[in-house]
């Protein structure tokens, strides 16, 4: 992988590059959608490609689980499994065992757990996650990592950088090993952690640094905090982090957090959030986002956006998407997640424009603004 930075805002830390990656390059600032199971909910490779993506994101932890990994390897890697020709970032697991603090139990060797779907018992170590992502044929893997929640102590948070640490380590030296080899050519990211602790931020995002990882990514956040704790953070914490790599900050994909990303440098997220409320009857308009649901829907034959290019908004009505929910039609889950992430990507693209023309902060101003308007439709 390489990384360029093509331009900068002189108005703030935004930036665009470019992700040269095994399947094709990506420009950044990027919005990946979410795979979980080897497939974005209620959408095609060619919806994807059609909305223009370069990068999804998949789950290590849960195909590692199902359908296992030596399926996917058999069937020649996740891109052949899932027919998707483009790049795919993977995450560890690390965030799957975290929330599943119940069934798990985390030592310096790395996690037991059992999984969700049976309680069936595994062990998950740094080199393990390494090796289950090379078998996905991972683009980019993300290092085994230990979140703590908000809330944690200084202690705790202290406990789980330095586990994070060490599984760096780790799963560096694995990951060095497998490219050594010559058939995997996948990029490995650090993550930063040390909860809501300054010192403990600054010193994991050293630690990351110093890795020499082509990437790196900021962990522990969107774990329950208040919003102001979080923006402060992620300041905090992008602009400790170097600037000849991409940042990426994983789980956030409403409009006022990816724009807060992108003016504090950030070059990568993603985030469920889009197509799951899009399958929950919520879509994204220019003037805020709205529940299709409601009565007042029933007989407007206007599109959910009048000022969106997407297939959805120009062939289909609220009135009949509306009509599609209540009867619980498949066809509305496909239509909301394909306008909802639609959504997302013109405003990223739209951000990139925005930083090349350098007036970012404006942009970000006026479609708050506009956006603010009609939250509460």
């Amino acid at each position: 992988m390489r990384f360029l930075v093509n331009c900068r805002d002189s108005g703030c830390a935004a930036r665009t590059g470019t992700l040269q990656l095994p399947h094709g390059d990506t420009a950044t600032p990027v919005f990946m959608p979410v795979g979980t199971n080897g497939t974005v909910k209620a959408l095609t490779v060619n919806d994807l490609k059609e909305i223009g993506f370069n990068l999804i994101l998949s789950n290590t932890y849960h195909l590692y689980l199902r359908p296992g990994e030596e399926i996917v390897k058999k069937a020649g890697g996740l891109h052949r499994f899932m027919n998707w020709d483009r790049n795919i970032l993977t995450d560890s697991g690390g965030y799957q065992v975290f929330s599943l603090s119940a069934l798990r139990k985390i030592n310096e060797e790395g996690v037991l757990f059992r999984s969700h779907i049976d309680g069936s018992r595994h062990f998950l170590s740094p080199e393990k996650a390494v090796s289950i992502q090379v078998s996905l044929g991972s683009d980019i893997q993300m290092q085994l990592d230990y979140c703590s929640s908000w809330g944690a102590s200084r202690r705790e948070a202290e406990k789980a950088l330095d586990l994070t640490a060490k599984w760096l380590d780790r799963a560096k030296s694995s990951w060095e090993e497998e490219i050594s080899h010559g058939s995997y050519n996948g990029s490995l990211f650090s993550i930063v952690q040390g909860n809501f602790f300054p010192k403990l931020r600054k010193k994991s995002a050293q630690i990351c640094a110093e890795s020499g990882t082509p990437g790196i990514a900021i962990g522990g956040l969107s774990v329950g905090e208040p919003d102001e704790v979080y923006f402060e953070t992620l300041a905090y914490t992008a602009a400790l982090l170097p600037e000849d790599r991409p940042r990426y900050v994983m789980g956030i994909g409403t409009p006022e957090y990816i724009l807060n990303a992108i003016e504090n440098g950030i070059d990568m997220f993603d985030c469920v959030l889009l197509t799951r409320e899009g399958r929950n009857g919520r879509v994204y308009s220019g003037k805020g986002p709205f529940a299709l649901k409601k009565a007042e829907n029933a007989s407007d034959f206007s599109p959910i956006d009048k000022e969106c290019g997407c297939k959805v908004c120009k062939e289909y009505s609220r009135a009949y998407l509306r009509h599609l929910f209540k009867t619980k039609e498949i066809l509305f889950s496909m239509l909301a997640s394909y306008h909802n992430l639609y959504f997302i990507n013109e405003l990223v693209k739209n951000s990139r424009r925005a930083i090349e023309e350098n007036r970012f902060l404006d942009f970000k101003k006026e479609f708050l603004s506009a956006y603010g308007e009609g939250k509460n439709e």
